[in-house]
């Protein structure tokens, strides 16, 4: 079902200038395979990019024309693709984004056929998650008891909430934009399921063209596939400032956790931008390294 390696077809993502150059540990590499998450530290030149970035999307979350992306009773700001940038990271007349998770995909997986989407602005707020007017019961418990779990990409359809596989992102950058608490709606990683993921949807997969995998109802699978997660998987709260960057695996089972009674953040809330790009090939989802 896969294609061979010598006819896999990816995507560059271009940019203007280089990104700063790194020096791969070989460890640190297959921890990020082991576990499907990776925490860059501080840099720099990331840093400059969010300072120009961040009245940018503070402008954009508090847009009334916005207003349809607030959530869970006024405490998320969901902020799909709302952030104006190009496909290098460009907002304005800034530079482009370079980050040693770039480079780090670049060096290590050669991410090709890929530009950055315009990103998404995630913005939690004190009490997250309150159950929103139009959130049955049972899904605030889920985000409230485990972290609104979800794989990108598998979206739910239909007034029964079915789940087909309607994106095919390459990979989730998360970047930090404002200062606040470790225990303000941290990112939530779920060790290694990446990997469980992948087996489950290529025994879904088995013998079904790649073009008809949208058609696929997933729900039954994907349900159980994240009840066996939470039973086998390290349930990972990632602690991120700015100038850091987080990179998730496209298929790792990732989520928020609920804010603390302690935690604390400034007037614009945990503000995370994340770019998610997806593969031109559906294929490519499940095949791609």
């Amino acid at each position: 079902m896969c294609p061979s390696e010598n006819n896999h077809r990816t995507d560059r993502i271009v940019y203007a200038s280089p990104c700063r150059p790194i020096t791969t540990d070989s460890n640190a590499l297959q921890d990020f395979l082991n576990t499907g998450w990776m925490h860059f530290k501080f840099d720099p030149g990331l840093l400059k990019w969010v300072d120009h970035a961040l009245p940018h999307a503070k402008k954009t979350v508090a847009s009334p024309d916005n207003a349809q992306w607030l959530r869970c009773d006024g405490t998320w700001f969901v902020g799909v693709n709302v952030l104006n940038n190009d496909a290098q990271g460009r907002i304005g007349n800034s530079d482009p984004l370079r980050c040693a998770a770039i480079s780090f995909l670049e060096h290590n997986f050669g991410a090709t056929g890929l530009e950055l989407d315009k990103a998404q602005i995630s913005v939690c707020y004190p009490n997250y998650p309150q159950p929103g007017v139009s959130e049955s019961v049972s899904s605030h418990h889920y985000r409230l008891h485990r972290d609104g779990a979800h794989v990108d990409g598998l979206l739910a359809v239909g007034p029964d909430r079915r789940r087909y596989l309607r994106e095919h992102h390459a990979f989730v950058l998360g970047i930090p934009m404002t200062e606040f608490s470790t225990d303000a709606a941290p990112p939530v990683v779920w060790e290694s399921s990446h990997e469980m993921v992948r087996a489950a949807f290529k025994e879904l997969f088995a013998n079904i063209h790649h073009n008809q995998w949208q058609k696929v109802d997933a729900t039954r699978q994907y349900h159980a596939l994240r009840r066996e997660i939470f039973e086998r998987c390290n349930r990972k709260k990632i602690q991120l400032k700015r100038g850091e960057c987080l990179l998730v695996h496209r298929m790792a089972l990732h989520g928020i956790a609920p804010w603390s009674e302690t935690a604390s953040a400034g007037p614009d809330g945990r503000m995370i931008c994340y770019f998610r790009p997806q593969f031109t090939h559906p294929k490519d989802w499940l095949c791609a390294p």
